[in-house]
Parts: C-alpha cells; sequence; structure tokens
C-alpha cells in the first residue's frame, strides 16, 4: 500500500461524532475571542490553506470561520490568472488581498500554487517554479517583518484515501462539482506531486514561517487539530465588552401596515408541504 504523504503511519480511529462536535463547538468559541482580539488590537491574520486535491481543506475553512463575523474573517480562493495578471510580478495579485488592521483572511490555496499544481502541470516553467523558491522565503519574510501573524497548513491525505473521496464525490450528484477533470489528473500524478510538495517544503519552511502539516485521513481529527494549533499560536486575551441593554419599544403612534395584496409575496411552499404531510 502506497501511503503517500501520510509517510507510513497507521490510520488512527476515526474520531467519535459526539466527542469532535463538542470540542469543535468550544474551539470556535475560542476562535470567536480571537476575531475580537483581532479587532480590538488591529492585528493582521493570514492562514495559508494548502495540500492536495480532497485533502479536507474546504472542510477544515467552513468550520473555522462558521461563526465569525464574514466582514471580518474573509476567504480568498482565487481562479486561474487572467492574461494581464501572467505578465505581472507573481505575488502581486495575492498582494491585493492581504488584510487591513482588524482582518483574518484565509487563502483556500495560495501563492504556493506555482510549486505545487503549476509545476507539476507544466503551467510554468523550471524557470519560473526555481524563482519562486528563490521569492517566497523573502516574500514571506517581509510580511513577518511587517507585522502579519502568518500561519501556513499543509494538509496530508494518503492516496487511498483521496481516491475514495474523489469516488464519493463522483456518485454523489451534489457534490460531483467539486472532482475537475485536474483532480483525476492528480492521480496519475501522485509522485510527481509528491516530489514537487517535497522541494516546496525545502525551500519554504522558514523559522519566520514554518509549514505545519496536517494529517487529514481522518476530516474530524484534522478539523480539530488544526484549529486547536492555530489557538496555540496567538497570544490573544478574551476582549471585554460594554453591556448592551435592548431598550423598550416606543409605544405605538398609529401607524398601519399597507394591504398585504399591494405586495408581492413569495408563495408559501413551507405551507403546502406542511398540509401534504398531514393528509
Amino acid at each position: 500500500m502506497n501511503e503517500g504523504d501520510s509517510g507510513g503511519m497507521p490510520r488512527a480511529p476515526r474520531m467519535k461524532k459526539k466527542l469532535y462536535e463538542a470540542e469543535l463547538f468550544r474551539l470556535q468559541g475560542e476562535l470567536v475571542k480571537v476575531q475580537e482580539w483581532v479587532r480590538a488590537e488591529g492585528a493582521r491574520v493570514v492562514v495559508v490553506f494548502e495540500g492536495r486535491d480532497a485533502a479536507g481543506k474546504g472542510g477544515v475553512i467552513k468550520r473555522f470561520r462558521e461563526y465569525l463575523n464574514p466582514r471580518i474573517a474573509r476567504v480568498v480562493a482565487l481562479p486561474a490568472p487572467s492574461d494581464r495578471q501572467r505578465t505581472q510580478w507573481y505575488f502581486q495579485r495575492y498582494v491585493e488581498h492581504l488584510p487591513a488592521a482588524g482582518e483574518i483572511v484565509l487563502f483556500d490555496r495560495s501563492w504556493y500554487n506555482r510549486a505545487g499544481v503549476e509545476r507539476v502541470m507544466e503551467f510554468c516553467t523550471r524557470e519560473e517554479y526555481l524563482r519562486f523558491y528563490r521569492e517566497c522565503p523573502i516574500f514571506e519574510r517581509l510580511l513577518v517583518d511587517d507585522g502579519i501573524l502568518l500561519r501556513k497548513y499543509w494538509f496530508s491525505v494518503s492516496d487511498q484515501e483521496q481516491e475514495r473521496r474523489f469516488r464519493s464525490r463522483l456518485e454523489d450528484p451534489m457534490r460531483r462539482w467539486k472532482l475537475s477533470p485536474m483532480d483525476v489528473e492528480s492521480i496519475n500524478r501522485w509522485e510527481e506531486y509528491s516530489r514537487a510538495k517535497d522541494d516546496m517544503m525545502l525551500h519554504t519552511d522558514i523559522p519566520e514561517a514554518p509549514w505545519y502539516v496536517v494529517e487529514s485521513d481522518d476530516k474530524r481529527s484534522a478539523r480539530i487539530n488544526m484549529i486547536a494549533h492555530f489557538l496555540s499560536t496567538i497570544a490573544y486575551t478574551e476582549v471585554e465588552h460594554e453591556p448592551i441593554a435592548l431598550p423598550p419599544r416606543p409605544p405605538a403612534t398609529g401607524y398601519e401596515r399597507p394591504p398585504r395584496d399591494m405586495q408581492t409575496h413569495v408563495p408559501d411552499h413551507a405551507a403546502k408541504l406542511s398540509a401534504e404531510d398531514v393528509l
């Protein structure tokens, strides 16, 4: 059996659902505290999510920001670069998405596309990805030196689990859109992606912005482990809020709502279903 990214590690038993849900909710409460600390302190946070196709990045991001304010914590998932962007400095289109004070940015794939899919699928030249290896550590040191809290996570999945998830998507009409020709080709190029990932780690795992590897064959454990680790790297404190009291409603002054037939209402589809259920 080829364990691929899992390095031959035996698969741990799946985390029990009840334990997972309880701990996830607790961790999400801590993420809300981090959000309020980021807003109060004017901090800037960047979290990079990378890994193979079907490694579970999207599921982690979804749980990470489930209770966060989308105006503060936003996801950046860029499409393929335009013709104009291809002529820019490679990092240029990512810079405009970096956070301002009081913001958290989650990159669902990032500038590391060049070291992964672009290299393996030959969307860039050898000279371009070698230049990336030279420039990326400098770019990230500049971000950190400027005060950005940069965290980088690689989600590692075995070849067998990746294939199982691909087949699950193929058989599910609600999720089939998540399986692209690029995903299918990644099966044929498994070892090429492995070598590209190893080179990427070698050149960009720097003290100022280290890589953290998340074993993600068990999605529940991966989500818990990633969020718990992220929280452990942020020296946040709970922000005290001024108490808010709802005022009493003022007395009515004679306002009358216009007749309902003067407005166009959405049909009550729910009531129709309820009536059919009774019958």
